[in-house]
């Protein structure tokens, strides 16, 4: 446990200001007080994953570009309307007001500060005494978790268990149609109503999640990967999984692979 020396009367005067992450979301209107006092001369605000929460309750997010954690994300847009939050990357600098998606990308965060402020050789000295990379690759897609979707349609289920056991199998709406015995009119405003996207992007999907747990857990080459996800190429699996991971698959192994 660290016990702070000071109070909040330390804040006055402060260029620098570190909000910790919390798990409380009922804060001291005193401690907003002093939040607030100290954003309006400009100082620097910079909060650590959840810590975003109590700038919110100071009333500092509103109109500013800002990030949480993936699964605090729908929590902090209700709360926070006004905030113009990017769900996607490490953490985001607006200036005076950094935040930071989780507890390592506070890391990430505050190193980016260092950088900004004094630039990358000392940023390159502290994150090897912290045995840190100095800066990653990519946001935080590649660490979300992406369950298989659900449909709730019974109609529809045996229709994409088929398709996740055909993967690498080209599925047409027209083929789709015929196996659930509907028109292709029917089929595809069901199967939006139902899962919430096109035929193409959930199988696109799939095949993204699919490819993942071979980099996991095999040592397959990427073209090989991209066979057995049904994308075929390298290239196109590229693609795919850029857009949905947020990083190339290659630099994905190197973060999570368990052979």
């Amino acid at each position: 446990m660290v016990i702070p020396p000071y109070g909040l009367d330390a804040l006055v005067g402060a260029d620098r200001v570190a909000v910790p992450a919390t798990r409380i979301r009922d804060y001291p209107p005193e401690v907003l007080d002093a939040l607030r006092q100290e954003a309006a001369p400009g100082a620097t605000m910079l909060s650590v994953c959840s810590g975003v929460f109590v700038l919110g309750a100071a009333g500092l997010l509103d109109g500013r570009r800002c990030t949480a954690h993936w699964h605090d994300v729908e929590e902090l847009a209700e709360g926070f309307p006004e905030a113009r939050i990017n769900p996607d990357v490490l953490f985001v600098d607006d200036g005076d007001l950094i935040t930071s998606a989780g507890t390592a990308a506070g890391i990430d965060a505050c190193l980016h500060l260092v950088r900004r402020e004094l630039g990358s050789t000392v940023v390159t000295h502290i994150a090897r005494r912290m045995v840190v990379p100095p800066q990653r690759d990519g946001g935080q897609k590649q660490y979300v978790d992406l369950p298989v979707p659900q449909c709730s349609s019974e109609s529809l289920q045996p229709v994409l268990t088929w398709m996740l056991e055909n993967i690498t199998v080209e599925h047409p709406v027209s083929s789709l149609a015929r196996r659930s015995a509907m028109s292709e009119r029917t089929f595809a405003r069901r199967f939006v109503a139902e899962t919430g996207t096109t035929p193409h992007k959930w199988l696109s999907t799939q095949r993204v999640l699919h490819a993942r747990n071979l980099l996991e857990q095999t040592d397959l080459g990427i073209e090989s990967v991209a066979t057995r996800s049904g994308f075929g190429t390298a290239a196109l699996l590229r693609h795919h999984f850029r857009r949905v991971v947020g990083v190339a698959p290659q630099e994905y192994r190197r973060s999570f692979a368990s052979t």
